[in-house]
């Protein structure tokens, strides 16, 4: 039975709204000229290869569902009160083998010595062995070494198999479009002769299947990134994060642009009283500390969902909508400087012949922003998406640091470095959570600023024509 969280109906209408600004952006050469230059980019399209594995991730998590299961005492199917995504059947290995307590990556033992029976009676003070971790191996003092790097082999060889089989069918599927013969489309790939970047794609999706292969052959064995205090796989929960990444970054940004982009051209278009007005409204905004706004309408949501706990049926449900509600908070405090830009550009703008010529013949104000200002200023809101997209994945990070970002029941980076914070005072020392999450989260944020640099460097019409 599916599930509808309100921030999945949120995520994929944004890939709705994508997937229409794709179409339009294909029949409108001013649009379709700067996307050109971006995909001629190598760094560009190595780091969009990186994002889609992400959002593919995201995507997984986002498909919601109450699983099927029999009815105790009888042969009936009935639904499961547990809320699962797909993600969850994909890396249902990780999700259920839970050990007892913290595990090191790729042990086989616990992290912590605890007083063990023997089969005599006798007491020992020892590591004991992991339930799943390394449990193959009858000896993993002295096989665990081997079997791990016969796995890592393994991995590669399959990687690296996958790799190859795709390679040869794109050169394949690609040389038949272009009527040439496998030989010349491959040399023509290797050799960069192409003005896509494709031996960048095909490379950076190599690696990223021979990781996930190597990956997913430890994984199968051991836990790749060990385990956290309650015995839960790191790797499951830094993969679980993705999504309310991708949500504190994406969904924010639809809160933020109607108020930004709106507020920004009346500000600049209409002058005098308007734009007191809405200068006002940023600059106080503005004033306001915003961990202290934000913490305040946190605290507020937990009154109202404690006040009516019978309108959220899970604690899934009550997890999804603190998400939301950060998501409606950052963006309302995070509008006020692409607004100060919209308007400085508007300003300018209005005064140009085409848009006079427009008051001139009585076209309507609204038509005037819409149809001559807003496509003009587009290229402002292009970057503005792009560079605050990997400021509101931190911030996300931030905020669960300091115990006000999402519920503490939902997978993040944030959460999971707030609960390494006693985890470093440990002797020894417990650094995995921390390391994955930092690991995952400057992944993401790295691909998401080398694209959006790529796509600055498009848009911005002064670095077009040259001039600063």
């Amino acid at each position: 039975m599916p599930v509808l969280f309100i921030t999945d109906a949120l995520i994929f209408f944004l890939v709705f709204m994508v997937s229409c600004f794709i179409l339009y952006a294909r029949r409108h050469e001013h649009l379709r000229a700067p996307w050109r230059q971006v995909v001629r980019s190598p760094l560009a399209m190595s780091s969009a290869v990186i994002l889609a594995a992400y959002i593919l991730v995201g995507l997984l998590d986002s498909i919601h569902f109450h699983p099927r299961m029999p009815a105790a005492g009888s042969d009936e199917i009935i639904n499961s009160t547990e809320i699962m995504s797909l993600l969850d059947v994909v890396t249902g290995p990780l999700r259920t083998r839970n050990e007892k307590t913290y595990s090191s990556p790729l042990a086989s033992h616990l992290y912590a010595k605890e007083i063990i029976e023997l089969p005599d009676g006798s007491q020992i003070r020892d590591y004991p062995r992991l339930l799943y971790g390394g449990a193959h191996l009858s000896a993993p003092e002295a096989g665990k070494r081997q079997d791990i790097l016969q796995r890592v082999f393994s991995g590669l060889l399959l990687g690296s198999t996958l790799s190859g089989l795709f390679f040869g069918i794109f050169v394949l599927l690609s040389g038949r479009a272009g009527r040439v013969s496998f030989t010349a489309e491959a040399m023509a790939i290797i050799r960069r002769r192409k003005a896509i970047p494709w031996h960048a794609i095909l490379l950076t999706l190599a690696l990223l299947v021979i990781t996930a292969s190597v990956t997913i052959v430890l994984a199968s064995e051991y836990h790749v990134l060990g385990t956290d205090k309650v015995g839960q796989d790191v790797l499951y929960q830094s993969l679980k994060s993705i999504r309310t990444g991708l949500v504190i970054g994406t969904l924010t940004t639809l809160v933020m642009l109607p108020f930004a982009i709106m507020l920004g051209l009346m500000a600049g278009y209409f002058r005098g009283w308007v734009d007191d007005v809405i200068q006002y409204l940023y600059t106080t905004l503005n004033s306001i500390p915003g961990v202290l706004l934000i913490a305040a309408s946190i605290l507020i949501l937990q009154v109202y969902i404690a006040n009516h706990a019978d309108e959220f049926t899970s604690i899934e449900h009550r997890a999804d909508m603190r998400l939301l509600f950060l998501c409606i908070i950052l963006g309302i405090t995070s509008w006020t400087g692409l607004c100060r830009m919209l308007r400085g550009e508007t300003l300018k703008l209005r005064e140009i012949d085409y848009v006079q010529a427009a008051q001139a013949f009585g076209v309507g104000n609204t038509t005037i922003m819409l149809r001559h200002l807003l496509p003009n200023v587009m290229h402002i809101v292009m970057i503005s998406i792009v560079l605050d997209f990997s400021g509101l994945v931190l911030a996300e990070a931030v905020l669960s640091y300091i115990n006000i970002g999402v519920d503490p029941t939902m997978h993040s980076w944030g959460n999971m470095i707030n609960s390494a914070r006693l985890e470093m005072a440990r002797e020894p020392i417990v650094w995995w959570s921390l390391t994955a999450a930092f690991l995952f989260m400057f992944v993401l944020v790295l691909a998401a600023n080398l694209f959006s640099d790529a796509v600055r460097d498009a848009f911005d019409p002064r670095i077009r024509t040259g001039f600063e």
